[in-house]
């Protein structure tokens, strides 16, 4: 029977400065809990005063779980130290002869802990959580050895997982390379109104959402993102405006650009729009919306979380255009490629959905 104990019973903050800059290596944390580069430019910055971040050491951010909707938090295993904004808790476990960090690291990667943060802000776009609330949350804590067998499962499905990535994306980047191949001597460009069309999202009353299934599928935004297709979370009774099966999903919000498909008509909140090619090609529409990514950082007003893209610019964006046998002939070789993704995604899930029931046998 695993032991309930304060989060604060388990964990010490940590506060060591980068004096005498031993690390360069600026690293944020992303939605799927795991450190990534940071895009700050830090040339001419004094980085004395960040923190320093070692092995087996968490952190994270707590300034915008009101707006993601989860704690960007990550475990740290590389051997050389780097650094986190002066803004990150950073901590690490006070006995690990009690706790496998491991373990603790998979019970902050389950939805309920993330819904336990969210509940703790106001919901606002800077609403944040605060280090004596995450100390008060509560853990279950078996033994060692269960959190160790725990922690062993997980990472065998995690390394398939991983391999399946990998084969998308190397998938990915042949379909990209193909469509570069065909556009390559394309001059001709059309507004993305002449060629899709184009339902902006917007939010019903958050009264009508649910997780039970009732309703429509609801997508509000980057949150339900993953690599080519979104993750269902919520349900509303009430939705007001519509994707269909098949439409790239493009965020419109915080940040602009980044797309997804979707797998089932679905309702759509402000944070998105859904765009479906008059012609029929999507796998030509969805690597356009994926090459205009660059041209729309412009959009996500120099990385603030206010960056948006107005209708009519949406509308308005310039785009490639070929001729319709080119993109016929296209569909033709790329299409199989898609599908290919399409299946390794289902697969995906399959194996996501045995990490969560690993996941779940946390609080048994």
């Amino acid at each position: 029977m695993a032991n309930i104990q304060a989060l604060g019973e388990l964990i010490n903050w940590v506060d060591v400065r980068n004096k005498g800059v031993i690390s360069d290596n600026l690293l944020g944390i992303n939605i799927d809990k795991f450190f990534m580069p940071s895009v700050a430019n830090i040339i001419g910055t004094d980085l004395s005063s960040y923190k320093l971040i070692r092995k087996k050491q968490f952190a994270c951010n707590p300034m915008h779980v009101g707006r993601d909707e989860k704690m960007p938090i990550a475990l740290y295993m590389d051997d050389s130290p780097s650094i986190v904004s002066p803004a990150y808790f950073v901590f690490e476990i006070k006995d690990a002869a009690k706790v496998n960090p491991e373990y603790l690291m998979l019970w902050f990667r389950r939805a309920e802990f993330d819904r336990e943060c969210w509940y703790h802000t106001d919901g606002s776009v800077r609403g944040g959580i605060t280090w004596d609330e995450i100390l008060e949350m509560t853990v279950p804590v078996p033994s060692i050895e269960e959190q160790n067998e725990l922690v062993k499962s997980y990472r065998d499905i995690e390394r398939r997982i991983q391999i399946k990535k990998e084969i998308n994306d190397n998938l990915e980047a042949q379909a990209f390379a193909i469509y570069k191949e065909y556009t390559r001597s394309s001059n001709t460009k059309s507004s993305l109104s002449d060629i899709a069309i184009i339902t902006m999202g917007t939010s019903p009353d958050g009264e009508t959402f649910n997780t039970e299934g009732l309703g429509d599928i609801f997508y509000q935004g980057r949150t339900d993102f993953g690599f080519r297709f979104p993750t269902i979370r919520l349900f509303t009774t009430d939705g007001k405006r519509f994707a269909k099966a098949g439409d790239v999903l493009m965020s419109v919000r915080a940040p602009v650009g980044d797309v997804n498909i979707a797998k089932e008509d679905c309702a759509i909140g402000r944070g998105l729009a859904s765009i479906r090619p008059k012609d029929g090609c999507r796998s030509f529409l969805y690597y356009t919306m994926q090459e205009l990514n660059f041209e729309l950082n412009k959009f996500n007003d120099e990385g603030t979380v206010f960056g948006s893209i107005t209708k009519d610019d949406l509308y308005a964006l310039k785009v490639i255009t070929l001729d319709t046998q080119t993109r016929e002939n296209f569909e033709r070789i790329v299409a199989p490629i898609d599908d290919l993704i399409k299946a390794n995604e289902y697969e995906l899930s399959q194996l996501t959905d045995v990490c969560s029931t690993l996941l779940s046998k946390l609080v048994n």
